[in-house]
């Protein structure tokens, strides 16, 4: 199971991120380095996660881009 529960909530391993943002692996670091994405919590030394909130609240407050219908030629 790639989910880990704590005291302090439900907390989302790596696949399930990528699943639930759709980004990459280099994207998600990319935006933690950046400051623009919630940065994981330390589960264990060689293990790391996110809280679901975290990851819920990052994804209501993103910029919402249109999609352009295809035009007909």
């Amino acid at each position: 199971m790639t989910v880990e529960t704590i005291g302090l909530g439900r907390i989302l391993r790596l696949p399930e991120v990528k699943r639930e943002t759709g980004l990459s692996r280099a994207t998600i670091y990319r935006k933690i380095k950046a400051g623009d994405f919630p940065a994981p919590v330390e589960l264990s030394r060689n293990s790391v996660g996110w809280y679901e909130s975290e990851i819920a609240a990052w994804k209501a407050n993103r910029p919402r881009r249109s999609v352009k219908p295809w035009s007909s030629a």
